[in-house]
Parts: structure tokens; sequence; C-alpha cells
């Protein structure tokens, strides 16, 4: 029996099992919520979790000159295909973690600060909640903002690439609803270990960039699919992989976003205009393409361009995973940390340690959102500190990225240092800083809590 109720609905009385005493009883439900209506609302939004995402085409609209290959002396001669910046912005209770995705070599020429610097200030975000991140394609414009060192269009370029950014996360912030995140996970043969053992002229041993399938690599493709609850729609398709984009070599002058760019374009393409796809590199320092540092997209007869082959092997890879994905939500709280590490350094293009060599920098980022752990490297590490991270990480699910927030150089393992080659010599990292990654990445996700 329920008698008169307090907020104005008629006294009823009866089996309460029963159809015709359901809608009064909602009734009094309704009034009573309305009481106290906003604030129940409000605090149901703040504790859900909120996610927009947004995309902007970056392509040079004048020759640059590309990054990545020193032998390169000429601008850009055309565009092969777009590049692209996506973002993804997560937020809730007043915690953000926004990820973004440019079709760029990288932040070097110390262009990391200045780009983070804007998006922080003019977004209102904390250092920890931006992984600025790159996909590492040789076939995209250098960046600098030196004018007396660098091509004048290249920091036209990159001063407009400033602007750009911020209205990219300002839109993914503004497009914030309600989203729930799914994982799936598929596995990729388009990678490949590229320390490749050869002789010089006098039969000595060395390690050269070439193509080593024997040593095994962590080829999984991690893909998070953002859906918007309120429609059901998917929102964004993230994606990531554990190579290097560089299946074209430095004989090419067109501007693409190689393997990963276009894997990212294949996907939006199948999709639909509405799904965004930001791809990030894995851990790849010591991880090519199949097909590697080819001079052009070959035609000839039929032929299919390799880096479009590779990209779409990787992009297909990316749709299956996503339809066998977990149906589980696996979004929730939100946390980041960011810590700039102080690591063992060496002498740059050197093997040999000294004694008196300054210590290098390297940016680690670390961000949860429930279930779901990021980790940001701000250089390019090798493939064995991705695998130990993932592995020892206590959340189901993390998500290692490069390039992030950074760019430190090569990150190479302990054991490589005997081995030599272009990535111990180049680096600026002693043999014992990757045991320092893993373990402060680590010790951070932990702290992160359960």
């Amino acid at each position: 029996m329920l008698g008169d109720c307090r907020f104005g609905c008629s006294r009823y009385s009866g089996d309460m099992s029963q159809p015709r005493f359901v809608f009064p009883w909602l009734k009094c439900v309704v009034c009573a919520l309305s009481l106290l209506g906003p604030a129940v609302l409000v605090n149901a939004a703040e504790n859900s979790l909120l996610g927009g995402a947004a995309r902007v085409d970056i392509t040079p609209t004048a020759p640059v000159m590309l990054a990545g290959y020193e032998s390169r002396k000429d601008p850009s001669q055309g565009v092969h295909d777009p590049l692209s910046a996506r973002a993804l912005a997560f937020q809730q209770e007043g915690k953000h973690l926004v990820l973004v995705s440019i079709d760029s070599l990288g932040f070097y020429n110390q262009t990391a600060e200045p780009l983070r610097n804007v998006i922080l200030a003019e977004c209102h975000l904390q250092p920890s909640e931006l992984f600025l991140s790159a996909i590492h394609t040789h076939s995209a414009p250098t960046l600098t903002l030196d004018p007396m060192k660098g091509y004048s269009n290249n920091v036209a370029y990159t001063e407009m690439l400033k602007t750009q950014l911020v209205q990219l996360v300002r839109q993914a912030l503004e497009k914030a609803s309600p989203v729930k995140i799914q994982l799936g996970t598929g596995s990729s043969p388009v990678g490949v270990n590229r320390r490749e053992l050869s002789h010089d002229q006098a039969g000595n041993p060395k390690i050269a960039l070439g193509r080593n399938p024997s040593i095994p690599i962590d080829r999984e493709v991690q893909v998070l699919k953002v859906i918007n609850t309120d429609t059901q729609a998917t929102a964004a398709l993230l994606f990531d992989y554990g190579t290097h984009s560089t299946s074209l070599g430095p004989h090419n002058y067109l501007i693409s976003g190689d393997v990963h760019g276009l894997a990212e374009q294949f996907v939006e393409r199948y999709l639909g205009p509405g799904v965004v796809a930001p791809g990030f590199a894995g851990a790849s320092g010591n991880v090519d393409p199949w097909y590697r540092v080819l001079p052009e997209f070959r035609t000839t007869n039929g032929w299919i361009p390799e880096p479009v082959l590779l990209g779409t092997m990787l992009g297909e890879e990316v749709i299956h995973a996503s339809e066998d994905i977990s149906k589980e939500d696996a979004g929730g709280i939100v946390l980041t940390a960011f810590k700039t590490l102080v690591l063992s350094g060496k002498p740059q293009d050197e093997l040999v340690m000294t004694t008196n060599c300054p210590p290098t920098a390297l940016n680690l980022t670390v961000g949860r959102i429930g279930q779901v752990a990021f980790v940001g490297l701000g250089g390019e590490v090798f493939n064995e500190i991705g695998r130990a991270i993932k592995s020892a990480s206590p959340f189901p699910y993390t998500v290692v990225i490069t390039h992030c927030n950074g760019a430190a150089g090569y990150l190479p393992i302990r054991s490589a240092y005997l081995e030599g080659g272009y990535e111990v010599r180049s680096s600026r990292f002693a043999p014992d800083a990757a045991e320092q990654v893993i373990h402060e990445a680590v010790r951070m996700l932990n702290a992160l809590g359960p």
C-alpha cells in the first residue's frame, strides 16, 4: 500500500505487481528526482567518461624539406597522400587525457616544447594530460622554428602547425560527450627486426640496417574503439603498432604518411567520414617495414606500391581487430603523470663509453582510462623495451607510444651495445638506460592505482 505522495501524486492502493500501478509509482519517482534534479544530473555527467575526436589536414601547400634522411638536399616535389593530425580527448571528473597523433617524423630541432606549451596554455591542460605524438613517417616536412637554420617554408609550416594543433585539441575537447571504450588486439607481419648481421670488406661481422626475421618482435596491433553512448556510433578507432614508417627512402620526394599514415587513411575511408583513426608508433627503434627505404611508389604493370600494400595490410588488421573486439566497456577513471627522466648518457656517434659523459633526458608520460594504460616515451625505443613494459604493467591493456612529447633519439637495450650498429652509435644513452626507463614506467603505472 502506498499512501499520499508528498510530491502531489494521487493516493492509490493495491497489488504493486499489476501494470496499472506501475505508472503512478514511476510518477512519484520522477517527481522526487525533479526536486533533486540538476544536482543529480550534473553529478552523473561529471562521473561518466567523456570523449571527443577531431582531425585536421596538415598537408603542406608549398614545397618543403622532407625529414628523416640527411642525404636529401632538395625540397619535396609533390604529394602522394595527405597528412593529418588527429586528436582523441577524454575527460572524467575534471581530469583530461588527450592523445594527439601527427603525420610527422617527430619533434626534432627542439620543437616539442614550443608545440606542447602552446597547446597546454591555450587548451588549459596540465603537462601530464597531453600525449603529443608523431607516427614517424620519413616523408613529411622537417619541423623547425629556427629561421637561421631551417628552410623558410618549413619554418612557416611549423608555425602554422602550432595554430592547427591548438584548434584540433580544442575541437576534440568541445566535442566531448559520454562514451565507452572497448579494446581489441590483432597481429601484423608488416614490421620486422632490422638489425641484420653482415660483414665488412675485411670479413669482420657488423650490424647493418636490413631485415632479420629470425629475431622475434612484438607484432601486436592494439585497437581502441570509442563509442558514443547516446548514438552507439563509433566516433574513433585508435591503433598502435610497432614499426618505423620507412618503406620510402631518401630518393622519394613525394609527401606521404607512409605505413602508419596510409593505414590511418584506409581505416577512415572504410569506416566512413564520421570516424577518426589516429595511429601511433609502438616501440620500434629496431623494427622496420618488411619493404624498406624504397625510392618511389612503383606502379608499373599493375604493381601495388609497397607503402600502399603495407599500409593497407596494417589498416585491414585494424579493421579485423575492431570487428572481433571485446564488448566490455574498459573505461573509467582518468589519471595521468609526467616525468623527465635523467638517464645515464654516452657520446653521440660513438660506440665507446666515456667516464665523463653528461646524462641524457627522456620525457615519460603515463595515463589511464579505466583498465587501459598509456605509456608515452619521448624517443625511438627498442621493441624489447615496449614488450617489457607491457608485460610488467599492472593494467590488463597497456599501449606503448613512442615519439611522444620529445625526441631524445634511440634508446637501445643493453645487449645491443655489444653488437654495435647505427642505433647504438647514434644513441645518447648508456647501456643501462633502458632498464631505468622500464623500471620507472612500471613504477609510475603502479602509482596510478588499481
